[in-house]
């Protein structure tokens, strides 16, 4: 009895925490979690954004297919890089045979929108004079890295790690012992996208005679040390360039698609079917209905604190993924509880009731959650724009079902076995 009040005490306890940091946040030390209004970003159908439509500059003699392949191409890079720069819920698509329609979630201003995601996205590295050291293509990859870059130094820092050819290393490795011999304000290493510099990480003079001569070459980020600079320099050497140069030829803003009222209306309406949710699992099953409202409390408020940590995307498709897990978590309990319910029914005890409900019940739960794990997976593989707000939602949704919805409920009902009954028309006998 009393173990059974202390994890029910406990769960309890969680339940608030969790739901407590979603609405206020929560910061412990190092520890912080922003409230979830501020831990996720919504999506074009929910706030609206900005739309940019690009027309390509495709070179002479270029044939019909090679265009074709060539839009494709800048298509897929567009994508990459949007998802690169966290905006996963981004739309990009083909509007004709030469141009692109691009639509940015939560971003108010065209112009800083069209800044973020360039045109050709020609990626050099040059020196303060103007010198070529590398271009885009000798970069086969980027890594924004946290830690000490050398074992003296005393604190970490947010770098870049660039993946280079032998040759190209070897290039860069001239490249930074020279400049880094350079005076102070000169001795830098410009990274420039479409002829714009992004980034002026400095080489300080312990490389002089010597060049940055690593596995991976780091670039520093001096004063813009921060983990949201870091990622977007990634992005942008991770994503290449483009087969032809495109040129924006329409701006402007775009008003939510579904109404500023569409996002409050979504919330009623998965709070109302929670609640009928709720009502239903006691009515039907009373004290072990009662345990799934718990824990689907447990699972709602855990929830919204990843939610707000990993910073997701929130379209409405996402919201629908949520609302679609909170169904499959109660249908968990469900066929476990009728499982019991049979056990009850056939004279035996309640605790050897709920230990054959659970063990009955585990294989086709657990079938269940797996092959839509997969679905998940695949679509977070394959899809883009809103499919991935859907997909993280359903991922998220079904891991942290099969954790709160089994692990919770078996816990305080073999508690609640353990103790004497009188009668058991509480729990469906």
């Amino acid at each position: 009895m009393k173990r059974t009040v202390i994890t029910i005490t406990v769960i309890v306890l969680l339940i608030a925490l969790f739901f407590f940091t979603s609405v206020y946040g929560l910061n412990v030390g190092s520890l912080s979690i922003p409230k979830i209004s501020e831990g996720i970003s919504l999506g074009l159908d929910l706030v609206g954004g900005s739309e940019i439509v690009y027309e390509a500059q495709i070179p002479d003699g270029m044939s019909d297919s090679e265009v074709s392949e060539g839009m494709e191409t800048a298509l897929t890079m567009l994508r990459q890089r949007l998802n690169n720069l966290g905006f996963t819920e981004a739309n990009v698509y083909l509007s004709g045979s030469d141009r692109i329609v691009v639509e940015i979630p939560n971003v108010d201003d065209p112009e800083q929108a069209v800044q973020m995601l360039g045109t050709t996205a020609l990626i050099q590295f040059v020196d303060c004079e103007g010198n070529v050291i590398l271009e885009g293509d000798d970069v086969s990859g980027a890594d924004a890295m946290y830690g000490k870059l050398t074992e003296n130094d005393l604190s970490s820092q947010y770098y870049v790690a660039l993946h280079l050819s032998a040759e190209a290393s070897e290039a860069f490795k001239e490249a930074t012992s020279r400049i880094a011999s350079y005076p102070e304000g000169k001795n830098y290493v410009a990274i420039m996208m479409d002829g714009e510099i992004i980034s002026t990480p400095y080489v300080s003079a312990e490389y002089a005679g010597t060049g940055i001569d690593t596995d991976s070459p780091i670039i520093t980020l001096g004063n813009s040390s921060d983990v949201e600079y870091a990622q977007y320099l990634e992005g942008i050497i991770d994503s290449g360039h483009m087969p032809f140069a495109l040129k924006e030829i329409q701006l402007q803003s775009v008003g939510a698609t579904l109404g500023e009222k569409s996002l409050e209306t979504s919330v009623l309406a998965g709070l109302i079917g929670i609640v009928l949710i709720m009502i239903f699992m006691v009515v039907v099953y009373k004290i072990p209905g009662l345990i799934a409202d718990l824990a689907l409390l447990l699972y709602i408020s855990l929830f919204l604190v990843i939610m707000s940590v990993s910073h997701l995307n929130l379209s409405l498709p996402g919201i629908a993924g949520i609302i679609l897990t909170v169904g499959m978590a109660v249908d968990a309990n469900i066929i476990i509880y009728e499982r019991l319910r049979e056990e009850l029914q056939t004279g035996k005890t309640l605790r050897s009731s709920v230990n054959a409900g659970f063990k009955r019940a585990y294989t086709a739960i657990i079938d269940s959650n797996v092959t839509t794990l997969i679905a998940a997976v695949v679509l977070l593989w394959q899809g883009t724009g809103t499919i991935l707000g859907f997909a993280k939602t359903l991922l998220i949704g079904v891991i942290l079902s099969m954790i709160c919805m089994l692990i919770v409920p078996n816990l305080i009902l073999t508690g609640l076995a353990a103790m004497k009954h009188k009668s058991l028309k509480g729990y469906g006998a």
